[in-house]
């Protein structure tokens, strides 16, 4: 008896950072870009909730969160649509725009489910070559052919932490042809407080050929609930709704993620408490000449460069103090490693670590 034949599906299947170690339970994980802070205090009182329904099916088209999201971010509730993850927006998306042989550029250094999903449903990824670890759009431009139906950019971006800003934004979208939507990630957007950096959303939530992706998985601290939202037109938001998964976003995650976006105060913090640890986490490396990107993200690139040790061997030895980071073997980011920045325990003891590692070698 034989399996039924099935399409060759050629991708690299998507393949996380480490996340524990085997056999002990007492380690850091810094190499995921998950919340420092964990969940706001709001969100915890759900925790508590014991008289949750979850017998039955949750609202298909979330209208509770989004309507709590178009209050928070001042955007239209008919112009958003939600998901399990802002992975199954942009699957949707690939989906909904790509056919066999059209094509999709992406910047070289990205967010590895763009090129997935493009690829799943039988595009052609192209890829544009940054400068400095920063998108070119330049290089972009180049790409650009007559089967171009989509553009992804994070911004800022993952993995690199570099960003593109307002002007540079603009400048894209006015030289893409009109036809080709551009879709920018705002994952990262609450982080960065570059006076030259506005977020996707707040630039082109009035335009048809742009669509804005976020999360609730990093700054929320909801990564394990699975919950995003997708903004963009109406006609590209009623054609998605014909294509979501029914009950995609589950009960719990809505109700979690609609009480995380008021959490103002708690937003605040966590903003604070990332600027203050990156830029003290950053100078210490700078010691070492380990360079890295600015404070734009929760996270940064370290670059090994013209450090005596490569990063192979650091990641090494933060192992072996049960620290975890991010290899860039994935992204194909040479002597790289990428660092979550995190708590206040497990940053003071990164630091503690760093310093004897760099007393020894």
């Amino acid at each position: 008896m034989s399996v039924p034949k099935f399409k060759n599906i050629n991708i690299q299947a998507y393949k996380p950072g480490k996340s524990e170690i085997k056999k002990d339970k007492n380690y850091i994980k810094l190499s995921a870009n998950e919340s420092s802070l964990g969940v706001s205090p709001g969100v915890r009182k759900i925790f508590k909730n014991k008289n949750l329904v979850i017998n039955r099916y949750p609202d298909s088209k979330s209208e509770t969160l989004r309507r709590a999201i178009s209050k928070e971010a001042k955007c239209d509730f008919n112009k958003i649509i939600c998901g399990a993850g802002s992975d199954e927006i942009i699957q949707m998306i690939c989906q909904l725009y790509l056919n066999n042989d059209d094509e999709v550029i992406l910047p070289e250094y990205s967010f590895l489910m763009y090129r997935i999903y493009s690829k799943i449903v039988g595009a052609k990824v192209l890829f544009s070559k940054e400068v400095n670890f920063k998108i070119s759009i330049e290089n972009i431009l180049k790409k650009v052919s007559k089967k171009t139906k989509i553009v992804f950019i994070a911004n800022p971006n993952n993995p690199t932490g570099t960003y593109l800003n307002k002007t540079e934004l603009i400048y894209l979208r006015k030289k893409l042809n009109k036809k080709i939507l551009l879709v920018i990630d705002d994952a990262y957007h609450e982080y960065n407080l570059k006076k030259d950096y506005v977020s996707g959303l707040e630039l082109f939530k009035r335009f048809k050929n742009v669509f804005i992706l976020r999360t609730f998985s990093k700054l929320y601290g909801l990564a394990s609930l699975r919950i995003g939202w997708g903004y963009g037109d109406k006609k590209i938001i009623n054609a998605l709704y014909k294509i979501k998964p029914p009950f995609n976003v589950n009960y719990f995650a809505e109700l979690c993620a609609s009480k995380a976006i008021t959490e103002k105060i708690f937003v605040k913090k966590s903003v604070r408490h990332n600027l203050i640890w990156g830029n003290k986490i950053k100078k210490l490396f700078e010691n070492y000449r380990i360079s890295s990107n600015e404070i734009t993200s929760n996270f940064l690139l370290l670059n090994f460069k013209n450090c005596k040790i490569s990063s192979k061997i650091f990641m090494d030895m933060l192992l072996k103090n049960k620290i975890i980071v991010r290899s860039m073997k994935e992204y194909k980011i040479k002597n790289c490693l990428r660092l979550s920045i995190g708590n206040s325990f497990e940053n003071k003891y990164l630091l503690k670590v760093v310093k004897k590692i760099f007393k020894n070698v």
